[in-house]
């Protein structure tokens, strides 16, 4: 038995869970390849010109799993996450999108998790999936159900430490458990906002963890929250919960705009996106409140990469002129010492 997962969407938060389920039940996974510019290209060529990026990353990675020769690909509809907390609307009609756009031979295996409506909720869809490879013994599922549950929690417990995203991942794969020691003392810090299938893909993200590190500076997401934390930041800016990713965007940006340690806020949203479009304009307004600089990144199939540099090394070079004058500002003007500021980090950037 095999399933075909896309890297897109759902998937990099939850196939964590999707690798100890599948696995326990003894059903292999095939991934696709990495996102490239020929997986966008693929992808954007069959879907309307408003279909927003991580849309047609995810048809452009169905395609590349139908040309490794998986017959089964795994498409979830995820209407609801929470009573009345919504998926938008590309998202719930995954299975129907891919089932129209992409005219191939090929089985989707698909299931609805809807917790806003009865008989939808997490068991029913496991075992809507499981029973498409012939497996319905409730206490089997279960049993699968445990195993994914202990990869996401492993995952979930070293993202929340500090650990990148890449290194959480592999080390939850493979049954492990590994914290490390931090040591290392940043400059700068920024919180980095946006969907995980927007700055977990390299391609369309365009490294951008790897890039800010390179300019010394230490990166936050909503990874390192916990729901309570993003819950209370989507208070804090007098919010109520609605979008089934809400709190990787309002919630953590509320949080980290408290959060001292903070000194910019970095958002990435996809162009077209409809709930994106209403969050991020909340977020900019109330990060005029809480006095945090923010950049907002806008990424499509075209966005390039050098302007995409050029934006971050600007907004990094100020909030490090930014705190260089509050050090400054901060000296005792009677101290015996003079004050050189260290410029070095600043001046290296290319």
């Amino acid at each position: 038995m095999t399933i075909g997962i896309p890297r897109g969407m759902s998937f990099y938060h939850n196939y964590p869970f999707y690798y100890g389920f599948f696995t326990d039940l003894g059903i292999k996974i095939v991934l696709s390849d990495v996102t490239t510019k020929e997986t966008m290209t693929r992808g954007a060529s069959l879907v309307v010109t408003e279909t927003c990026l991580p849309i047609k990353v995810y048809v452009g990675h169905v395609l590349n799993l139908l040309d490794k020769g998986v017959d089964k690909i795994f498409v979830p509809s995820i209407q609801s996450v929470a009573p009345k907390i919504y998926n938008c609307s590309k998202i719930r009609g995954l299975p129907d999108l891919i089932r129209n756009v992409v005219k191939q031979d090929f089985t989707i295996i698909e299931a609805t998790l809807d917790k806003s409506e009865k008989n939808h909720g997490l068991y029913d869809f496991l075992y809507e999936i499981a029973s498409q490879f012939g497996i319905t013994d409730k206490n089997r599922i279960k049993q699968a159900s445990k195993a994914g549950w202990r990869t996401y929690n492993n995952f979930h417990i070293m993202s929340k430490s500090g650990m990148s995203y890449k290194k959480a991942i592999n080390y939850a794969l493979q049954g492990k458990v590994f914290i490390e020691n931090q040591t290392k003392e940043y400059p700068i810090s920024i919180a980095l906002i946006s969907h995980g299938y927007n700055i977990f893909d390299e391609r369309t993200s365009m490294k951008i963890f790897d890039k800010l590190e390179d300019m010394d500076v230490k990166v936050y997401s909503s990874l390192q929250l916990s729901d309570e934390q993003t819950d209370d930041g989507i208070a804090s800016l007098g919010q109520r919960m609605y979008w089934a990713n809400e709190r990787e965007m309002t919630g953590a940006a509320g949080f980290y705009m408290k959060d001292a340690k903070i000194d910019g806020i970095i958002s990435l949203t996809a162009f077209g996106c409809g709930p994106d479009s209403l969050m991020v304009e909340r977020i900019i307004r109330n990060a005029k409140r809480y006095n945090k600089p923010i950049l907002n990144l806008t990424i499509d199939e075209q966005t390039g990469e050098a302007g995409f540099i050029t934006r971050l090394e600007a907004f990094v070079d100020m909030l490090f002129r930014k705190k260089r004058a509050k050090l400054i500002n901060k000296m005792d003007i009677n101290s015996d010492t003079d004050f050189i500021p260290n410029t070095n980090y600043i001046e290296t950037i290319n």
